[in-house]
């Protein structure tokens, strides 16, 4: 069977020109990069919003793996199948799990968006334009230190970090400035991976260039020695970061195998940040296609609840529905089998898996009020049973459930889930936003409404000094701000290890963080860390060069 890679390469892309035509999108609007990859400029553009928005998330992950972006690009080729036109807006990969461990996110067989390679490797260079910010600004505060401080910084409370878009565990805490006065003032520093840096979420919130430089005018990076902020805009370096930053905020235009139209742009992750693409992107889509899919990263208690609740509430979007993507193996690897069993039929962990996808549609329709279709993603060991049980148990839930073949056969392969959705979306339009907390709530009330609602916690820890600081953020004007819990992707709960619908349990929130630019609250729970460290086998050993040029080992 061939490779995710061998497959890609196999395909001859359309040139982006007659990709863009097809879109509406004029010659002015665009900047090729090479013949297949452009960036789109929003404000050449005419037209208003007009698409349906579709929102695919998922189960929570597991080693099987479930496809989300295969069933995100397969799902909008069907619907061009079937007459529609429709458009994708996607997150960009970061080179960390692409070298690391879970591998790049461009979707899988038939269903893929191109070019590959080049998408999940360096594309555009907007991850090295966004850490290239990001750094400058770290440049910057400690510069600003050297010179005469005369913001009156304290090195102790410096909370800017600098960021690198690998996976590197060594860098998470280090001492910089060692050597003597030439080189700075000694002080404890470390990194982030990029798509955890603040800019990162900056950049994909932003609704134009004025907007992203304002908000990373109000970035904070330290504390003065009487307590007060120091933000990016008291260093006077949001310019020179928007410079940086101005070619990458406009979307990329790509396209799937089957000639779909994609934007992809943007990539947080969804277990340390919001896990969305950019809202430009979603919003430019939105002008060009009657139907937009987009994804979100995780599982629906992490991508999906970030996507409402932090960029649904700040740009004003609002899916018209969702599209909760599983596949039998995960509900079984959720129901206690082991990888090695996974494509064998086992009922029995099948029934013990189902209450994680149970939840996950349950929380979007009580918690959200939003229409869900299950997209279970076919896999060729799925049997006649096990298929049979997830349907029966769909029907339970009153909610609609079609299988996607997308990997093997493209848009031809997700035609009966697009037509779905399609039908779902139409019928449901125009419902009125439903978040899991109010604006007013107290920063400690959203978290606990997140814990109790979404990951159905019996109760919720607060360390005295998280308190404190949380009192602090709303003292200083962060009160109706969202917030951003960074926990494990692989559990409902704070422990990667309670799979299913784990009952009972109680989260802890061990540190807060304020991204005043982004404007959210970061709450971390359980061991998350910003930095993720590398596997033993990490997939970067598969991946060479032959000498034509052509990479290998990618998938």
């Amino acid at each position: 069977m061939p490779t995710d890679i061998e497959i890609a390469q196999s395909c001859t892309p359309r040139p982006i020109s007659e990709i863009a035509r097809e879109a509406g999108i004029p010659e002015e609007a665009m900047s090729p990069y090479g013949r297949i990859v452009a960036k789109v400029d929003p404000l050449k553009l005419s037209g208003e919003e007009k698409a349906r928005l579709v929102l695919v998330t998922a189960i929570n992950p597991t080693p099987a793996g479930e496809g989300k972006t295969t069933v995100s690009v397969a799902l909008a080729d069907g619907m061009r199948k079937n007459g529609k036109k429709a458009m994708l807006a996607l997150r960009e990969p970061s080179l960390g799990p692409v070298f690391g461990m879970k591998g790049g996110a461009t979707g899988g067989g038939r269903a893929q968006v191109l070019p590959m390679e080049a998408i999940n490797l360096h594309f555009t260079g907007d991850l090295h334009a966004i850490t290239s910010a990001n750094n400058l600004l770290a440049a910057m505060v400690d510069n600003h230190i050297q010179q005469g401080n005369a913001l009156g910084i304290d090195p102790r409370k410096v909370s800017w970090r600098r960021c690198l878009d690998v996976n590197d565990r060594q860098l998470r805490s280090i001492v910089s400035g060692l050597g003597g006065k030439a080189n700075g003032m000694p002080r404890e520093d470390g990194f982030d991976i990029t798509a955890a840096s603040e800019v990162m979420a900056v950049f994909c919130l932003a609704s134009s260039l004025s907007d992203l430089k304002a908000r990373l005018a109000r970035l904070q990076v330290a504390r003065t020695f009487d307590g007060r902020p120091v933000t990016a805009g008291d260093l006077h370096a949001e310019g020179a970061m928007t410079a940086l930053l101005r070619d990458a905020l406009q979307p990329n235009l790509v396209q799937t195998i089957d000639g779909t139209p994609c934007l992809i742009h943007g990539g947080p992750f969804a277990n340390i940040a919001h896990g969305c693409n950019s809202v430009l992107a979603t919003r430019t889509a939105m002008r060009l296609a009657d139907y937009v899919v987009t994804e979100a990263g995780f599982g629906a208690d992490l991508g999906a609840e970030k996507f409402l609740d932090i960029k649904c509430r700040q740009s004003g979007l609002w899916p018209d529905a969702v599209v909760l993507v599983a596949t039998v193996r995960a509900l079984k690897h959720h129901g206690g089998c082991p990888k090695d069993g996974l494509g064998t039929e086992n009922l029995e962990a099948l029934r013990r898996g189902l209450p994680n996808l149970t939840q996950h549609v349950e929380n979007l329709r009580g918690v959200y009020n939003l229409p869900v279709v299950v997209a279970i993603n076919h896999f060729t060991s799925d049997t006649e049973a096990e298929i049979a049980l997830v349907r029966e148990t769909c029907e339970a839930l009153k909610v609609p459930c079609e299988f996607c073949d997308g990997w093997a056969k493209g848009g031809e392969g997700a035609k009966e889930l697009a037509a779905l959705v399609c039908e779902t979306v139409d019928r449901e339009h125009g419902r009125e936003p439903s978040f899991c907390y109010p604006d007013d709530a107290t920063l400690k009330d959203k978290i606990e409404a997140i814990a109790r609602r979404v990951y159905h916690a019996d109760s919720v820890t607060f360390p005295a000094a998280v308190l404190k600081e949380l009192a602090a953020f709303e003292q200083e004007g962060w009160a109706k701000a969202p917030v951003c819990i960074a926990k494990t992707q692989y559990s409902f709960s704070d422990d990667p290890k309670a799979l299913g619908a784990p009952a009972g349990f109680g989260l802890t929130i061990r540190q807060v963080r304020l991204s005043a630019g982004a404007g959210f609250i970061v709450a971390f729970a359980g061991d998350i860390i910003a930095m993720p460290g590398l596997p033993k086998a990490p997939a970067a050993l598969q991946i060479d060069v032959a000498e034509d040029g052509r990479i290998t080992g990618l998938f």
